[in-house]
Order: structure tokens, then C-alpha cells, then sequence
């Protein structure tokens, strides 16, 4: 719960004279490397160092974890590298003249170790973007050189690398965002609530984490903007030391706020606006929500009824989705004919999972219509043929080919046959996973059942 840099003068003098015993004078500063907190910092505790540096890791790992060895042995070789001298480098930089063209190079060369030989910050912690320098050999000046190898490379700007939980903590405290103490529950809520998710261990929004960001920015500016957060944890700060009062630091807040959610009740309707353009009309896109998700939509409806799917490019802005070519699903020939041209009948599945059966002709000829059972319905008159149908939602049942004339409708298989104890017409097939299928009496009462002969088993 600190993070302050300060330092008691015994552990100061512990690491120093552990460092002169196991690693030389050479190594140790002539006077105590100080190091000054942040402003604000809680200077209540000392900064988080071992106990005693005698206790090196290896001597500890028998009762630590490996997760817990991992955390003491950096906070233990940090701390001893911070007492250390710095580490020497002989640095380099080559100018060689070729025409009009000038190629440069720069290298550095350790020739005295200093902390490094204990601790070492790899270049993804430190500067993400910059690289080991290349050894250079001796040269000197105006000297020749012969061309061996010429590799021409085209470099462009990167987008800035997404946060991992050491360089968000790195951030929060820059801008003056949070406490020590706070930091593991921002991280917690920001994975809990779906904000974001873990890819490669750095944090990548999620759809839901892009629509409450943009909603709450473009709703609540002030509070949205780090340093409304920074200026607020330094009055809880002047609260703490008595230079504020809570209730006028309040008051203050309050006030600002309530007008900007009076305005976020008027104006927040679920949508996010974008800077695309829609191709129909011109207008600005909106993020909405629908019962399939999140989909672009124009401004303009209804007046524009155009909607799309989006991605997210690599800076997370929203881009319009290129649309798959409807692809027609292939169909397995029945012994059916189309009623409006006579070709042959194939029975189809949507990408909804339902079947159907569509004319070969297609898209010449449209005719399309449920698969039927080839039971006849049971109502005296009809003379209709039991199809197979599906629901708003997707539930498969049974109904008659002569609808709506006819009601007749059944959720179970349809079994052409009398029921041998009540002569009720056409039976239904039970199917339970993990059981053979039974054929059933349809009528209430009835306690007819028989296993399903096996010619209707593949059905």
C-alpha cells in the first residue's frame, strides 16, 4: 500500500555492505543513491524492499511458491540494483558516404556491468519501441570500407502497443490516476465486468468495453478526462490533511455532475456515433444494439434503412465489414416435382437450420416449400399432406399442407398408421437421446407404444 521511494537508513547501510562483500567496492556508490518519490506519493511507509537482504532468494525458495519466489526475487535484486553504481557503456556512431547518400549506424559496448549484473529491464518494460544497439568493430576515421551486404527495409509508424498490468499501472501513476491499495481493483473490475480481455498477456477491449468508453466520453467529458481524476485524488489528498472540507468538495462535484446527468438521460440513447459515412445517403453511422448485437446503422433511418456489421481496426476504431456472397446451400434431389415449372425438388437446410425444399431451377424458378412426411393428415376431408414446419424461433412441428383452411398440427414425427387400441389416425415418433425411438399413440389416454420399425429409423 505505498508508493513511496523512501528508504530507512539501516536497510541503506545492509544493502551496501551486502553489495561490497559479494560483488566488490567497484560496485558500490560512494554515497547512497537517493531517489525522489512522485508528487503526492503516501510517504506513511517505506518502499516495498526485503526485510533483510540476506535473505536471498535461493535460501527462500523451499517456502515459497513459484509465483511468490518470482515477486520476492525481482523485489529483491530491484532493490539491491537501486544502491548499485550504474552500469558503462562506450558508445559509437558511424557516418559512411556513399555519393549522395549517407548511412549511419550507432552501436555502445558494456565495459563495466554496474547493476546490470544483477537486475535488468528488458526493452518491452522500459521503451517498447527501441532495440538492442549492434556491436561495431574498430574503426577510425575516413577509413574505407568495403560494401558486403545491402538490405533495403521500408519502416512505419507502429500504433502504440496495448497495455499489459505493468505498463496500466505505469500510466495510472503518471497521470496521477489512483493509490496503490487501488490498483489491483481496477485491474479486477476492468476483467470482471468484460471491459477487456487477456490476449498474449496485454489487455484487448471488448465490444462491450468500446461502447460503455465511447458512451461515457461522449456523455461525461469531464469526469471521462484523466486529469478531472488526477485533480480529484489530490482534494481527497488536501481532505485527508485537513486543508479541505469533504462537504464543499463535494458540493462542487455534485453540482457539475448533475447537469451532465440530467443532459445523459435526454441524450443517451443506446447508440455511438461514428465518423463513417453511410454509401446510401451520406450520413453519419451509429452503433446500435439489435437482438443479433451490435450493428452499424444510418442516422437517417427510417427515413435510410441501410445497416452493416463492423470490425475494429488496429487502432480500435469501427470500420464497415465486407459482406460474404450469399452462397446457396446445396440440396439433395427428393422424388418430388416443382409445382410451377416441374423440375425436380431438393431438399435444403438454411443457415438457420431449417429445411426446406427449393426447385433445381433456382434462381430461375423460386418456388419453395416445407419438406413433407408423406402422411396424409388425419382430418376427415382434408386430403391434405403433413409437413414439416418451424416456429418464429426455430422449433420444428408438424402441420397440414392445406393451412389455414386446415389447423391440424402435431410437435412429435408424424408414423402413418391406426393405433391398434383406439383406431386413432396417424401415430407420432418419440426420439430421447439415449433411447431406441418409440412409435406412440397420439391421444390422451392412450398408452399405446412399440418400438419404431427399423425402415423408418433413418428418417
Amino acid at each position: 500500500r505505498t508508493d513511496s521511494f523512501r528508504l530507512s537508513q539501516e536497510s541503506l547501510s545492509e544493502a551496501r555492505e551486502f553489495i561490497f562483500h559479494t560483488h566488490g567496492k567497484d560496485f558500490v556508490p560512494e554515497i547512497p543513491n537517493t531517489y525522489r518519490s512522485r508528487k503526492g506519493a503516501q510517504e506513511a511507509h517505506e518502499a516495498i524492499r526485503p526485510t533483510s537482504v540476506e535473505l536471498v532468494p535461493t535460501q527462500m525458495s523451499p517456502y515459497l511458491t513459484k509465483d511468490q519466489l518470482a515477486l520476492y526475487s525481482l523485489i529483491w535484486k530491484r532493490f539491491l540494483a537501486s544502491q548499485m553504481t550504474p552500469a558503462l557503456y562506450d558508445e559509437t556512431q558511424v557516418e559512411i558516404s556513399a555519393g549522395r547518400a549517407v548511412f549511419k549506424a550507432s552501436g555502445s559496448v558494456l565495459v563495466f556491468q554496474g547493476f546490470t549484473c544483477l537486475y535488468e529491464e528488458s526493452p518491452s518494460d522500459s521503451d517498447p519501441e527501441k532495440g538492442h544497439d549492434s556491436p561495431l568493430p574498430s574503426l577510425r576515421k575516413d577509413q574505407s570500407v568495403k560494401l558486403l551486404k545491402l538490405d533495403p527495409g521500408q519502416h512505419f509508424t507502429q500504433p502504440l502497443p496495448r497495455y499489459t498490468e505493468a505498463t496500466l499501472i505505469k500510466a495510472l501513476e503518471q497521470n496521477g490516476i489512483g493509490r496503490p491499495s487501488t490498483y489491483a481493483a481496477i485491474l479486477s473490475n476492468i476483467n470482471q465486468r468484460e471491459y477487456v480481455s487477456v490476449q498474449k498477456g496485454r489487455f484487448q477491449p471488448t465490444e462491450l468495453g468500446f461502447l460503455v468508453s465511447d458512451l461515457l466520453v461522449a456523455n461525461f467529458p469531464d469526469i471521462m478526462d484523466t486529469a478531472f481524476t488526477a485533480r480529484m485524488e489530490k482534494r481527497l489528498d488536501g481532505i485527508e490533511k485537513g486543508e479541505l472540507t469533504w462537504i464543499k468538495v463535494l458540493e462542487q462535484f455534485y453540482a457539475a455532475f448533475k447537469n451532465s446527468l440530467e443532459k445523459a438521460k435526454e441524450s443517451m440513447k443506446g447508440e455511438v456515433g461514428t465518423d463513417l459515412k453511410c454509401p446510401r445517403c451520406g450520413l453519419n453511422l451509429a452503433i446500435r444494439s439489435g437482438k443479433n448485437g451490435l450493428f452499424l446503422s444510418c442516422k437517417g433511418y427510417p427515413e435510410c434503412s441501410f445497416t452493416s456489421n463492423y470490425i475494429r481496426n488496429e487502432r480500435g476504431a469501427p470500420a464497415l465489414a465486407e459482406k460474404k456472397p450469399f452462397s446457396e446451400p446445396k440440396g439433395e434431389p427428393t422424388d418430388k416435382r416443382c409445382r410451377e415449372c416441374g423440375g425436380i425438388m431438393l431438399l435444403k437446410t438454411s443457415r438457420s437450420g431449417q429445411r426446406f425444399l427449393s426447385c433445381e431451377r433456382y434462381p430461375s424458378c423460386t418456388y419453395t416449400e416445407p419438406p413433407g412426411t408423406g402422411v396424409s393428415c388425419p382430418v376427415e376431408g382434408c386430403g391434405g399432406e403433413i409437413m414439416e414446419r418451424s416456429s418464429k424461433k426455430g422449433t420444428r412441428f408438424y402441420g397440414c399442407s392445406n393451412y389455414p383452411q386446415c389447423h391440424f398440427v402435431m410437435w412429435d414425427e408424424p408414423y402413418d398408421g391406426l393405433c391398434p387400441l383406439c383406431n386413432t389416425k396417424v401415430m407420432a415418433i418419440k426420439r430421447k437421446k439415449g433411447y431406441d425411438p418409440q412409435v406412440v399413440c397420439r391421444k390422451n389416454g392412450c398408452k399405446f407404444l412399440l418400438p419404431l420399425p427399423e425402415r423408418s429409423q433413418e428418417k
